[in-house]
């Protein structure tokens, strides 16, 4: 059976994740970085051709599918190019830090009749497929409310890994690099938000970042269900929570633990959690950690889209929602 030939675009912390995916999965390539060090390093490790230059890369090498794994504010011009190559792609979150670019990227595969996935990781948490399931079968009754926190942490040292984290233009906002599975997760349940009120602030990186670390909504979905955000990079030494909580008529239930990857309460019980597949680990970087380690989920699912064998895993019409309600919260804290 023929492997997928990958190019991988950004050799940074997360690219090495998908480098090793990659490998794992099909045939790597080639790689890019702007960083001559970085494209050095990753291709002499992972035995393949390094580039400076994506349009050189895309030139050269022949391949089937492109991983965008660079900053934030780059991923709209790096996919568009890859579709334009005639490469399907897979861009790692968020999709964009503007809806006016995500529809751009959209269109672009449209054009190329090519498939453009975003990663979404954390909708393969087994607490929160379960729980996606319960709603889709109208198990909670009226959903009455729901409460959203994310309360991590990410010092100094994580910012001085990388130039583009914190900045406005390649980083966007902790909505966007830290906690868009969040927005995502709110969307996959609930729906778009339609009205938003709120604030955001800057109180502990003032000489670091040039966007918020903390932020604080309330809001209602369209479809009428009221709730609430609170987001921080602020707890002390490491992450602290990442949770969904759904009061309903039928059930109250939280999704919490760090990474939304326990049960952490229910009532009456609805969900036996001894039989709850266990969820793999959160990822591990240079120093802090993230959301749960589903990428090689993610990349089977990829990989069976590409191959017609299925429909679909979260492709660009529908990471758009997410962006687009981050837009929102952000621009109700202006």
């Amino acid at each position: 059976m023929k492997k997928t030939r990958f190019l991988l675009a950004g050799c940074g912390t997360i690219g090495e994740r998908h480098a090793r995916l990659a490998v794992e999965k099909g045939v790597l390539v080639a790689v890019c970085d702007i960083d001559e060090k970085k494209a050095k390093a990753f291709s002499a490790k992972h035995d393949c051709y390094g580039y400076t230059s994506l349009k050189d890369m895309l030139r050269n090498e022949e391949a089937d599918a492109m991983l965008v794994c660079t900053p934030n504010g780059l991923h709209a011009i790096h996919s568009i190019s890859g579709l334009k190559a005639g490469l399907h792609v897979l861009c790692e979150k968020p999709m964009a830090i503007s809806s006016v670019d995500c529809k751009r990227m959209i269109n672009a595969a449209t054009k190329a009749k090519k498939h453009l996935l975003i990663v979404k990781q954390n909708r393969l948490n087994p607490p929160v497929a379960i729980v996606k399931t319960l709603l889709d079968k109208k198990k909670l009754g009226k959903i009455y409310s729901v409460q959203v926190n994310c309360l991590w942490n990410r010092g100094a040292k994580y910012y001085q890994q990388s130039n583009w984290r914190g900045t406005k233009e390649l980083d966007g906002g902790v909505l966007f690099t830290q906690f868009s599975h969040f927005i995502d997760l709110l969307y996959w349940f609930l729906g778009e938000v339609k009205t938003v009120k709120g604030f955001t602030a800057n109180v502990a990186h003032q000489q670091l970042i040039e966007v918020e670390d903390t932020g604080v909504f309330s809001f209602v979905t369209q479809g009428g269900v009221p709730g609430t955000l609170h987001y921080s990079t602020n707890t002390t030494n490491k992450n602290y929570e990442g949770s969904i909580t759904i009061l309903a008529e039928k059930a109250t239930i939280k999704i919490g633990g760090p990474y939304l990857n326990t049960i952490e309460y229910q009532e009456p019980v609805l969900i036996d959690t001894a039989k709850l597949v266990a969820g793999n680990a959160a990822n591990q970087y240079k120093g802090y950690e993230g959301s749960m380690n589903n990428h090689a989920r993610v990349y089977d699912a990829f990989l069976q889209v590409i191959a017609g064998k299925q429909k679909k895993y979260v492709s660009g019409e529908e990471g758009i929602h997410s962006v687009k309600m981050i837009e929102q919260f952000y621009k109700a804290a202006k």
